[in-house]
């Protein structure tokens, strides 16, 4: 058995916007590296969606996630190989907590707060997808009750025309 010493740590993690379409999955990611390298998650968040100070990889805009987790120092290489490898991860940073209370770790537990969040924008978007259905429909049928006017259209503009000319 070692005596390996466990430590508090830091981890922010930048993902592109385009993580905003899927908040679930680039937080199941972050979870993945850091229970698969051995660390535990302490508290986990969304940190923050904001304008980058300079362009990364083409992106202008990016995706904070916050998370405390206990690890060994050895797993700390493990988490940083696993990021770098990703194409999701524009940056991280992985920092040594152990000055940090708990009650400040503790209160930085937002993963309720981002499962809302989630739930919310896949509703909005299956909302979304169902106004754009019903204007498809809606345009079809305003299709369909033009075609069948039009014929009597025609037919009143002809006997109109054939009224004047006598």
């Amino acid at each position: 058995m070692t005596n390996e010493r466990i430590s508090t740590y830091e981890g922010l993690f930048l993902f592109p916007q385009a993580a905003m379409a899927n908040l679930g999955e680039a937080a199941e990611f972050i979870r993945e590296v850091i229970t698969r390298s051995g660390g535990t998650i302490v508290s986990f968040r969304k940190w923050d969606d904001r304008r980058l100070a300079y362009e990364i990889k083409g992106n202008k805009r990016g995706v904070y996630f916050l998370a405390y987790f206990t690890a060994p120092h050895t797993v700390l290489g493990e988490i940083e190989r696993l990021c770098n490898q990703s194409e999701k991860v524009l940056r991280h940073m992985v920092l040594n907590a152990d000055h940090i209370p708990s009650e400040v770790v503790e209160a930085a537990e937002g993963s309720a707060d981002l499962a809302t969040e989630i739930k919310l924008r896949a509703e909005r978007e299956a909302d979304a997808e169902g106004v754009a259905t019903s204007s498809v429909e809606r345009r079809d049928e305003a299709d369909a009750a033009e075609q069948q006017e039009s014929p009597v259209k025609e037919t009143v503009e002809t006997v109109e025309e054939a009224t004047t000319d006598a």
